[in-house]
């Protein structure tokens, strides 16, 4: 008597187990599923080659364009309107795939139009989000600098002093994504006047700006990072960001792409469990899959537990964000969850692959790498867990 195959649920295999992309509706699963063939088509084969030689994917600006999923229907009229939650579905679905791809998309569509459209006049908006929803310019975010990573707030070394109608920039910026070739980069500067932190675009070529691309990554090395010098960069009055005036106004960016990283982390973690799935249910040991023993499925259900808690956290933030509602500590607690749970899930894939965890060509060596940098940007998990405390307590605990 023939047995029939035991059907496996592709939610189980995909890393959706609540079945998450059933709450789209049917042309925004089109969308997805769209999404989803253009990554696997052309990011995947090449994600691995990309993160090897350290390289940004930049022959795909056209294509990305194609896809309609940059900026905002306020940004430029011809951009579908998208829900917050077919947008943090995209975000996973490009960071399950490939990490250094998400920001790349990220950095650009995220910081650094994200600056623009929170911070820029009307006419600032209309100058330069429609070129940039185009992928005819591309946007970097330059606030993070060499001494001063977490303590921004009280000590942003980068001073800008007004000259008649210009700016004058001086300083040093690190980190700084998509720096390498951006044609518009928000520098982040404290006015030398009245003390206040103020943002200004530098468009590319200005004399005295000098980005030098960091080199020796180990995580997401398909990002170009920046080391700036800034050397009398002038800029027009015209560039600076005129709702940009106090430290309080990155945070309106910030918030937003910090659930954006709580998206990413997420969809890090699937592209971990996926790859260590599939290892499980074809490496033989003892002459049978390694899947079918207790420990591989006590790691594979762990790694699936994370990620569908974080899935269930993310859902709600997008509700939250439909009805104007996410508050800063909110998006805090997101970023901070979801890459905690997401560095524990990768380091579980990575030690279900044995000795072969550390090869480039299974992928899992690359999530579990880019994870550390998914974890550290966009404020640490002891920054966001501050935000988060001081939102509960009523006391700031920061020095």
């Amino acid at each position: 008597m023939s047995v029939r195959p035991r059907r496996i649920e592709p939610a189980a295999v995909e890393g959706d187990f609540f079945y998450v992309k059933d709450l789209l509706d049917a042309d925004e699963r089109k969308k997805l599923e769209r999404v989803r063939e253009f990554l696997a088509e052309e990011v995947r084969p090449h994600a691995n080659e990309l993160w090897e030689r350290a390289e940004s994917p930049l022959g795909l600006k056209q294509a990305i364009r194609d896809l309609d999923i940059t900026g905002t229907w306020a940004d430029d009229q011809s951009v579908a309107p998208r829900s917050y939650l077919l947008s943090g579905l995209i975000g996973m679905e490009m960071s399950r795939v490939d990490p250094s791809f998400a920001t790349f998309v990220g950095v650009h569509g995220g910081l650094g139009m994200g600056s623009i459209r929170e911070c820029g006049s009307d006419e600032q908006k209309e100058r330069w989000l429609p070129s940039m929803v185009r992928w005819e310019k591309i946007g970097a975010f330059g606030l993070t600098e060499p001494l001063v990573g977490s303590g921004t707030a009280g000590g942003l070394t980068t001073t800008a002093r007004r000259e008649g109608d210009s700016w004058v920039l001086n300083g040093e910026k690190k980190w700084i994504g998509n720096a390498t070739f951006a044609d518009l980069v928000v520098i982040w500067a404290r006015d030398e006047a009245d003390g206040q932190v103020k943002g200004f675009i530098v468009e590319k070529g200005t004399p005295g700006f000098s980005p030098q691309k960091l080199e020796g990554k180990i995580a997401l090395r398909g990002v170009q990072n920046a080391h700036i010098i800034l050397t009398d960069v002038r800029v027009p009055e015209e560039n600076h960001l005129q709702r940009a005036n106090s430290f309080r106004d990155t945070a309106r960016v910030l918030k937003a792409t910090r659930g954006g990283v709580a998206w990413s982390a997420t969809g890090c973690a699937i592209g971990a469990y996926e790859a260590a799935r599939t290892y499980a249910v074809q490496r033989e040991q003892f002459g049978k899959p390694i899947g079918s023993f207790q420990l591989m499925q006590d790691l594979l259900s762990r790694m699936l537990g994370n990620i569908t808690a974080c899935q269930g956290m993310l859902v709600r933030m997008a509700g939250l964000q439909a009805e104007d509602r996410l508050s800063e500590a909110q998006a805090a607690l997101a970023k901070m969850f979801c890459t905690s749970r997401m560095r524990e899930t990768v380091a579980w894939a990575r030690e279900l692959f044995g000795g072969n965890g550390i090869l480039l060509e299974y992928d899992v060596a690359r999530f579990f790498a880019d994870a550390e940098a998914l974890y550290s940007y966009e404020g640490t998990r002891d920054m966001n867990s501050l935000i988060v405390g001081r939102a509960v307590t009523g006391i700031s605990a920061f020095v």
